[in-house]
């Protein structure tokens, strides 16, 4: 259970860099030539990678690949939706919240044999 906590920790941190790595500059940069934002974005991104490699790591030592890719994309969701609707002003739809419980009944499948069975 502890790797599984500290690859989902991880992949939190790791996907809020993401997040701002991969549409901040449509925020922050949007008045700027897109060179700069490549240039900003690869910055950012650096942290990503410095947490999203370990977490990959210490994850694949008890999961699967499909259930770290699963856990991935679920985290990656639920980061991204609070930082998109803050940086953007987002007007929340139900369509958001039925794509969700869709990409968490994945994961419950992934996970349905349990942590490491595929």
């Amino acid at each position: 259970m502890k790797t599984f906590a500290v690859t989902t920790l991880l992949l939190i941190g790791s996907n809020i860099f993401m997040t701002l790595a991969w549409y901040g500059h449509l925020r922050w940069l949007d008045h700027r030539p897109w060179y700069l934002a490549v240039f900003a974005a690869w910055g950012v991104a650096l942290f990503e990678y410095t947490l999203q490699v370990p977490a990959n790591r210490i994850g694949f030592t008890k999961l699967t690949l499909p259930q770290l890719k699963l856990l991935l994309e679920a985290i990656s969701l639920t980061v991204f939706v609070p930082v998109a609707a803050s940086l953007f002003q987002l007007r929340w739809r139900w369509d958001f919240a039925w794509a969700g419980l869709c990409i968490m009944g994945a994961v419950f499948f992934a996970f349905r044999g349990g942590i490491g069975s595929s």
